[in-house]
């Protein structure tokens, strides 16, 4: 089975790193409150304007993609996962000027892939490498990709409408693992 793995809000939680350096920028900066704390993008959750959307990656983005920690038991289930005979291809909307800070947080933190895309047209990949099934965050890209193939959704709070055929919502790594393995066993049969 060839598996597609999101790295931000998949591996990380980045929810967490926008409310946590969000409102340390916001209080750094003066801004009053935080507009949106469901919101996807930190622009969103500040209500920031573009410049100050750039302001904020430009302070923490080494930061982010060099130390920030993986979820819980990511790498130990990815390593389930391939010892199980599964093909890991993370698939990331990240920069590819982060290829390499990327690539360095990935060996530190153990997580092993067959193969890293830095994409923002995750669907395309996906047809294109015939990935059987996706573990993703974005609400966009849930819905798009899984009219093709079955995705699981990692809940977030920014994802909470998200729902379809196709769809699996998942809570922990070990919930991706047991979910995996289920439709797994329902392709086979």
């Amino acid at each position: 089975m060839k598996i597609g793995i999101d790295i931000d809000g998949v591996l990380t939680d980045i929810s967490r790193f926008y409310l946590d350096y969000g409102a340390k920028y916001a209080f750094e900066n003066n801004i009053e409150k935080i507009a949106k704390p469901n919101g996807y993008e930190i622009e969103e959750i500040l209500g920031l304007e573009k410049d100050a959307h750039k302001e904020f990656w430009r302070k923490y983005d080494e930061f982010y993609t060099k130390k920030i920690y993986t979820r819980e038991f990511a790498a130990e289930v990815i390593g389930k996962l391939k010892k199980d005979g599964c093909e890991i291809h993370l698939i990331t909307a990240r920069k590819v000027k982060d290829e390499e800070w990327t690539k360095d947080w990935l060996k530190e933190n153990e997580i092993y892939y067959d193969e890293l895309k830095f994409t923002e047209e995750k669907l395309n990949y996906c047809k294109d490498n015939k990935i059987d099934i996706i573990i993703e965050d974005n609400t966009n890209n849930i819905l798009t990709i899984s009219k093709f193939i079955p995705v699981i959704c990692m809940d977030t709070r920014y994802n909470q409408s998200c729902e379809g055929d196709n769809i699996t919502r998942c809570y922990s790594w070990y919930d991706i693992y047991s979910k995996i393995k289920m439709i797994s066993n329902r392709k086979e049969n």
